[in-house]
C-alpha cells in the first residue's frame, strides 16, 4: 500500500523522493506516532512534502490510497445523538407544497426555538414539522425542506435556504499550480502593475554599458537594480458551501495573481468576513488570524481584492451570531465596511454569472458596501476590476 502511495504521488507530479519516502518508513518502524491515519497523514504530509503549495495533490492522493481508513473526530459542535440525524429519505416537495410552508419569522425566533428543541427533545424524528430530526419540513435537521433554517447532519446543501449550518466542515486549500486557462487572466491582471527599479543593484545594465564604454574609450561596466512591481495584493478567498462549484476557476484566478504579483499575500474566509481568518484550509480551526491584525499589518495602498459568490443569508451580513459556522459578536458587514473605509482600493470578483445578482439580497448588500465595485468574474469583468483598482491608485 505503501509503495503504491509514493508511485501515486509521483504520477500527479508531486516532488517526492526515494530518500523522502525512505525516511517515512524509518519513522513508521520506529513507532513515531500512533496507529492513528489523521497522525499518519501529518507525519506523510511533513516527510513527503517540501513546499505548501503541493499539499492539494497530496491531500487527492492520500484520500484516493487510504479512502476508507481515516477515522475522524465527531464533526458535530452540539452533544445532538447521531442517531437523530442518521437518515433514512429525503423530502422532495412540489413548487406548491413548498409555498405552504412558513419560517419562523426572523433570526430571533429562529434561535429562539432551536434552543427550545434542543432542552425538550428526547428522541429521534423523521419526518416531521417540528423536531430535530430528517425528512420533514422542520427548520432544524438534514434532508428535509424548509424556507427557512438550521442545517445539522448533512454531507452537503440542497436548497441552499439554511440560515445556518451546524456543522464543523473543512476545506482545501487552492491549487496555486494550475495553469490551463491562467494565461488570459494573466494578461488582464497586468493592468495592475506599476514597476520601477528597487533594491541593490545585482543585474548588468547592457544599454548602460555600451554607453559608458564608448564614452570613456574603456570598458565601463554598468549594473542595475531589478525591475519590479510595486504594486501589493491583499486577497481574501471565500471557500467551501456554495463556492465549491467554483474551486477550478479560483485556483486559475489564484495561480495568475501568484504569477502576476510578488507582493501578494492571502487569506480564506467563508462567506463573509467576520473577526478571524486563516491560510491553510486544512488547519483553519486551530490556526486563526486575526481580523484586527491583518488591517493592522497592511497598510492602506494595498490593493484589495475579494473573490466569493456573495450567496447567503442576509442574516450573515446584518446580524451578530448569523455566521452559519460560529456565533459572530459583530455583524460580517461591519468586518466589510472597515475593510472599504481602511482600504479605498477595494473590490469583489463574483464567479456567479451578473445575470442573478439582483435575485440575491445578499449580493446586493455586498454590492452597495463595496460602492458597486463588484465585478463578474469573467475576463472582461477582472479587465474591468484591474482598471477600477488602477484608477483608484
Amino acid at each position: 500500500m505503501f509503495v503504491q502511495f509514493f508511485h501515486a504521488l509521483k504520477q500527479e507530479a508531486v516532488p517526492v523522493s526515494l530518500r523522502e519516502y525512505l525516511t517515512l518508513l524509518e519513522a513508521m518502524d520506529a513507532r513515531v506516532i500512533s496507529n492513528r491515519v489523521e497522525n499518519f497523514y501529518y507525519l506523510a504530509r511533513a516527510a513527503l512534502v517540501k513546499d505548501e503549495s503541493h499539499f492539494d495533490k497530496f491531500d487527492r492522493v492520500f484520500g484516493s490510497c487510504f479512502k476508507g481508513l481515516e477515522s475522524m473526530e465527531g464533526a458535530m459542535a452540539a452533544a445532538i445523538p447521531e442517531e437523530w440525524l442518521r437518515s433514512l429519505a429525503e423530502k422532495f416537495l412540489t413548487e406548491e407544497e413548498k409555498e405552504k410552508i412558513r419560517s419562523l419569522g426572523g433570526w430571533e425566533k429562529l434561535m429562539e426555538t432551536l434552543k427550545k428543541r434542543l432542552a425538550e427533545q428526547k428522541g429521534r424524528h423523521q419526518g416531521g414539522d417540528k423536531w430535530i430530526g430528517t425528512g420533514g419540513t422542520s427548520p432544524f435537521g438534514a434532508d428535509g425542506y424548509n424556507p427557512e433554517g438550521v442545517r445539522i447532519g448533512q454531507s452537503k446543501g440542497r436548497h441552499g435556504k439554511a440560515a445556518k449550518v451546524w456543522d464543523r466542515r473543512d476545506y482545501k486549500n487552492l491549487d496555486g499550480d494550475v495553469e490551463l486557462g491562467t494565461r488570459t487572466m494573466k494578461m488582464a491582471l497586468r493592468r495592475l502593475r506599476r514597476f520601477a527599479r528597487e533594491g541593490e543593484a545585482d543585474m548588468l545594465d547592457v544599454d548602460g554599458t555600451i554607453r559608458a564604454t564608448a564614452n570613456r574609450g574603456l570598458l565601463d561596466i554598468q549594473m542595475m537594480a531589478e525591475r519590479r512591481n510595486r504594486v501589493k495584493v491583499l486577497l481574501f478567498l471565500d471557500v467551501g458551501g456554495s463556492m465549491d462549484p467554483h474551486v477550478k476557476l479560483c485556483e486559475e484566478l489564484f495561480s495568475a495573481a501568484r504569477a502576476s504579483f510578488k507582493n501578494l499575500d492571502s487569506y480564506y474566509f467563508h462567506n463573509c468576513l467576520y473577526e478571524f481568518v486563516w491560510v491553510d484550509n486544512r488547519r483553519r480551526h486551530q490556526e486563526r488570524t486575526s481580523t484586527w491584525d491583518v488591517l493592522h499589518r497592511y497598510s492602506a495602498d494595498y490593493k484589495i481584492i475579494f473573490v466569493g459568490d456573495a450567496s447567503m443569508s442576509p442574516y450573515e451580513i446584518a446580524y451578530a451570531g448569523g455566521s452559519v459556522e460560529h456565533w459572530n459578536d459583530e455583524p460580517g458587514g461591519l468586518w466589510l465596511e472597515r475593510v472599504c473605509e481602511i482600504y479605498q482600493s477595494a473590490v469583489w470578483l463574483n464567479p456567479v454569472p451578473q445575470r442573478h445578482w439582483e435575485h440575491m439580497p445578499s449580493t446586493q448588500a455586498i454590492r452597495r458596501i463595496f460602492r458597486e465595485r463588484m465585478f463578474p468574474l469573467t475576463l472582461d469583468g477582472l479587465d474591468d476590476a484591474m482598471a477600477e483598482l488602477a484608477r483608484l491608485s
